[in-house]
Parts: structure tokens; C-alpha cells; sequence
């Protein structure tokens, strides 16, 4: 993926800054259905048999998408299993939480998102020293409704924020992003309908 790529799904998140996380099939037309309300779709379903085909129905309809390479069955996260992501699939990048991953789906040009879970001060830890080895494109925190935890991710990095998990409102979602939060993800579809911005 080009920085030109990522610049634009960037903007896109300031404008949109909602992205849908669907974890079951039955969601996929809907985050469809709220297209003009979203930023992306991180895809948390399927297999590496239909996979390719709800990317291309994503990207036909001009949504970005994301897969969550552990939520995915089949694929490997090995070189050659990304390699054929990347060739075959073809979405616009990744979520994992695997730092290795990170490197090798950015030299094959994919958009690489790391999600890191914080459950206490270890966690932010990790998180600075994992961007130092594997340079995302852009950090998912999980879960969301940490505020102070946020800001402090802000301070640790200029990458955009993504946070995600235990949103159940879109007053929580926007208090994200009023602490630092660039977007939010979300698996509830009743949050994909509204605005942000």
C-alpha cells in the first residue's frame, strides 16, 4: 500500500471516524448498509475460502478493509500466507497483534494496524517498546474506555489512534475521541448508524 494509501484512509477517519469491526457474517451487509457513515471495517470473520470475496464486496462499494489475521481461518500468518493475502485478497491491510506480522505485512505493502490490549501499566510498556520494533501504520487500543490510558498512548507515539473494545454508546464512543482517539471500532452495529463528526 502506498503512503498516499494510508494518508487517504487517514483523512477518511477524521471525516468518518467510526470503523465497524463485524465478527459475524450476518453483520457484513449491514456495516454495508451504513457505508457512508464508517471509515473502514475491520473483518473478524471467515474463512481464507470466502474471504476474498467479502473484501472485494467492501471494496467495490469503496470501504476500506482491514483483516484480523487471527480471527481469520486458514490463513497463515507466515510469509507465504501473507504473500498471498496481499497478492490474491488483496484488502487494504491488517489488524494482528503479532509484532513479526506487522513488519512483514508493511514490506508487502499492506496498511498494518497493531492492536495492543491494556490491563495495566505493563501494557503501556509494551506498546512503546513494540513500536519501536515494528512501526505500524496505525495503533488499535483495546479496550476503549480508558481515557487517562489513551492520552497517555497519544503521548508515547504520533500514529493514529484506534480504540476499541466495550464501547456500548456513542456518548463512550465520543468521549474516546475526545481523549486522543483519531477513530473507534466497534462490534455493535446499532453504533455503525451514527455520526461523529
Amino acid at each position: 500500500m502506498s503512503k498516499t494509501a494510508l494518508e487517504a484512509f487517514i483523512r477518511g477517519l477524521h471525516a468518518r471516524p467510526m470503523i465497524a469491526s463485524v465478527k459475524e457474517a450476518k453483520h457484513i451487509e449491514i456495516a454495508l448498509a451504513y457505508r457512508e457513515k464508517l471509515g473502514g471495517v475491520f473483518l473478524l470473520t471467515g474463512h481464507i475460502g470466502v474471504v476474498r470475496n467479502y473484501v472485494e464486496l467492501y471494496k467495490s462499494h469503496r470501504l476500506p478493509v482491514f483483516l484480523h489475521l487471527e480471527k481469520i481461518g486458514g490463513l497463515s500468518t507466515d510469509y507465504y500466507g501473507l504473500d498471498y493475502l496481499a497478492k490474491t485478497v488483496k484488502p487494504d491491510g491488517i489488524v494482528t497483534t503479532k509484532t513479526n506480522v506487522v513488519k512483514t505485512a508493511k514490506k508487502m505493502g499492506l496498511i498494518a494496524i497493531q492492536r495492543f490490549f491494556l490491563v495495566d501499566t505493563e501494557g503501556l510498556d509494551n506498546i512503546a517498546n513494540s513500536l519501536s520494533n515494528a512501526e505500524p501504520d496505525i495503533v488499535e487500543v483495546m479496550p476503549a474506555r480508558i481515557p487517562e490510558a489513551l492520552r497517555r498512548v497519544q503521548a508515547l507515539t504520533p500514529l493514529p489512534v484506534v480504540a476499541g473494545g466495550l464501547l456500548f454508546d456513542r456518548d463512550q464512543a465520543l468521549e474516546c475521541l475526545g481523549n486522543g482517539a483519531t477513530a473507534v471500532s466497534s462490534s455493535k452495529p446499532e453504533l455503525w448508524r451514527h455520526t461523529f463528526k
